[in-house]
């Protein structure tokens, strides 16, 4: 069995009954017969071809690596007996690789919060003053456990605005001059505004 994402950057072409998710791979479709469809409540006619990234699988491997590695157990006769293996694989960098096809925007990525490397984005805009309240804020955030980029660098804020956006990082904080002490200017990657 494979587990697949549908997408137009996929490498792989699969046949997609929509009404029932019943799904074939190109490489079986060929030797799978109309019964065999049939069985999963769906015909030939209504398999629709699509792209798609697998991004796990899993399948029998039998005992091909069991009998000669000697993994054996008891069975109920008392007899050494193969043990039936089997793999289970989810291909990390293709799940990556899916997410960032699925979810990127014109701007670029966009991480789910369970997957994102950092929860928060944080960028400090302006002087000292803007850079003691970023740092305080970069360390009460990491105290509590909470994952933080934290973007000193000595650049634009447009630029920094702009590189947020193509990281993709759940939530944005911006400290700044123009920031009221005791305030962070905050903002979604998917919000348009900050708030």
């Amino acid at each position: 069995d494979e587990f697949q994402m549908l997408t137009d950057a996929g490498e792989d072409t699969i046949f997609v009954d929509t009404a029932t998710g019943f799904s074939v791979n190109q490489e079986v479709m060929d030797s799978i017969s109309d019964e065999e469809i049939a069985k999963n409540k769906s015909s030939r006619e209504d398999l629709v071809e699509q792209k798609a990234v697998e991004v796990g699988n899993i399948f029998s491997l039998g005992t091909k690596f069991s009998e000669p590695l000697e993994l054996n157990f008891k069975n109920e006769a008392g007899e050494n007996t193969p043990v039936i293996m089997g793999s289970y694989g989810i291909g990390v960098s293709r799940l990556m690789g899916a997410i960032v096809e699925a979810l990127s925007d014109e701007k670029g990525i966009v991480w789910p919060e369970s997957v994102a490397p950092f929860k928060v984005h944080l960028i400090q805009i302006g002087g000292t003053e803007a850079g003691e309240r970023a740092e305080k804020l970069y360390k009460d955030l990491s105290a509590k456990g909470i994952e933080v980029l934290f973007d000193d660098r000595d650049a634009r804020p447009g630029e920094k605005f702009a590189d947020a956006d193509l990281i993709g990082i759940p939530y944005r904080a911006i400290i700044g001059d123009k920031v009221p002490e005791g305030s962070v200017e905050f903002k979604m990657r998917t919000d348009q505004d900050a708030e």
